[in-house]
């Protein structure tokens, strides 16, 4: 395998957290009046940043209201996402392989960090990361660049030597922007056609296929 480091997403691509975003979001819009969401509309804001899903559901952009929404949010959801949120299948198979190969590993999300962690923690696989960055580290979201690059640099690996893995064409844009090889992974509601626009090494309908790929 070409790779020296590979990086991922982690909303829809290594790990499903609806049901904790999901009342999260919930409680929010009802503390501040808005009709309750849906489960689709909701589904469809994960991975954007939490002021934009909001956004793009209510249509209110005031930075006021979408900082109090993050706080609402923030509340609801504190311990409850590494409580909930179920890897997906072959998730942890990939990774352990990865590492075993000495493959180095990173996640770049615009999670918080701190959430982030607990969850590869619950499960055992923080210890395998050699770099981990949230959405609050980081001066611009996805797909600025600015994440990527600071764990390629970390890892001292060369650009021509990573692949990010994600499910949005937030991440396939992160990717280009960066420079960097990109691999889908159809675990989110970004549909495989929504890529061809964007470089990809790699359309993987799961994480068994893109460990299949990878010929590990």
């Amino acid at each position: 395998m070409k790779y020296k480091a590979a990086l991922f997403d982690f909303d829809y691509t290594l790990g499903d957290a609806t049901d904790s975003i999901y009342e999260g979001y919930c409680y929010g819009f009802e503390r501040m009046g808005y009709p309750q969401p849906g489960l689709e509309e909701v589904r469809r804001t994960v991975g954007h940043i939490l002021e934009d899903g909001f956004t793009m559901i209510t249509g209110v952009a005031e930075e006021d209201k979408r900082r109090e929404f993050r706080g609402w949010f923030q509340e609801k959801v504190e311990g409850r996402q590494a409580e909930l949120t179920k890897l997906f299948p072959g998730a942890e198979e990939l990774l352990r392989e990865l590492h075993r190969r000495g493959v180095k590993l990173g996640v770049v999300t615009s999670k918080r960090a701190t959430t982030l962690r607990d969850i590869l923690t619950r499960y055992g696989l923080l210890e395998l990361m050699d770099f981990t960055i949230g959405g609050e580290m980081v001066k611009l979201p996805k797909p600025d660049p600015e994440g990527l690059d600071r764990g390629i640099e970390a890892m001292g690996v060369e650009k021509k030597e990573v692949l990010y893995c994600g499910d949005t064409t937030i991440d396939a844009a992160t990717a280009r922007n960066s420079g960097v090889d990109f691999a889908a992974v159809l675990n989110g509601t970004t549909p495989a056609a929504d890529f061809e626009g964007y470089p990809h090494v790699h359309i993987a309908p799961d994480l068994v296929d893109l460990k299949d790929w990878l010929g590990i």
